[in-house]
């Protein structure tokens, strides 16, 4: 639960730093440039470990291409057209997706409860946000929950043994090779970002993509899909301190409680 928890805390800055880089590298290019920098990085932490088999490497590359190509291009697309306050409200249903897609395991009272009271504080955190609802936005948004709901599924049957980092390198390699793909649609559009754009780059390949996904794989293992996702229900919360710490934003007190409701249903959510 620490990995998956630690994971979240990563990726609650991931929303502020992609809004900033998207006002440089369009959506399908700046994934690509994310995903392609940490598969490099992953490959070489990779030769360390034992391959797996080919098809085993191509049911871990068919995960990727769910949790990185599709969630990440939908996200990226979704947080261009949107607002951030967007995205993390959208987030906070994920959990509720998830436990639609992972079956009678996952149909627990206590859980269900759990998950609508983080959604609520969820609400309370963003509801009062300044920045309009974009619809286009917001949808692509919430069908990137789909595709991540659906790789927590996929992921959590690999039978591989494989260390998480070749699991993690093999998914990467895949979803970045989705992403080279639709990164061509953009080709007109392509420009030589500046020195901030290309440091926020390299910290969401680094950070983001490398040790968050290493930690949120290894933290899988051991737990439901629903309980690990229910788990990101604190990057909301997580990414306000962000604001604040970054861009000098002030809390309301309807924020502040909401982050406590957030980590009450957290609580409630991850007991069996």
């Amino acid at each position: 639960m620490a990995a998956v928890l630690a994971a979240a805390l990563i990726w609650s800055s991931s929303f502020a730093v992609t809004k900033v880089a998207l006002a440089e590298v369009p959506p399908m290019t700046l994934g690509a440039s994310r995903f392609v920098l940490a598969a490099l990085v992953l490959g070489v932490a990779a030769r360390r470990f034992p391959r797996p088999s080919t098809r085993q490497r191509l049911s871990i590359g068919g995960a990727g291409l769910l949790g990185i190509t599709a969630y990440f291009a939908l996200e990226n697309a979704g947080v261009d057209l949107a607002t951030a306050s967007d995205a993390t409200l959208i987030v906070a249903a994920y959990p509720i997706i998830t436990l639609a897609l992972s079956g009678r395991a996952a149909l627990s009272a206590v859980r269900l409860v759990g998950m609508l009271v983080a959604l609520a504080g969820v609400w309370l955190v963003v509801w009062d946000q300044p920045g309009g609802h974009h619809l286009w936005g917001d949808l692509l948004l919430v069908a990137g929950g789909f595709a991540w709901a659906a790789y927590n599924v996929v992921a959590r049957r690999d039978g591989s043994g494989a260390s998480p980092i070749v699991v993690t390198y093999y998914q990467t390699l895949a979803g970045a090779g989705g992403f080279a793909l639709l990164s061509l649609t953009e080709a007109d559009r392509w420009t030589v970002p500046s020195g901030g754009t290309l440091l926020r780059i390299g910290f969401l390949a680094g950070f983001c993509s490398v040790a968050a996904f290493l930690l949120y794989n290894h933290g899988l293992r051991g737990l439901e899909p629903s309980v690990a996702v229910n788990l990101l229900n604190v990057v909301p919360v997580a990414g306000l301190g962000w604001a604040v710490v970054l861009a000098g934003e002030s809390l309301a007190l309807s924020q502040l409680l909401g982050g406590a409701v957030v980590l009450a249903g957290v609580f409630l959510g991850s007991r069996k």
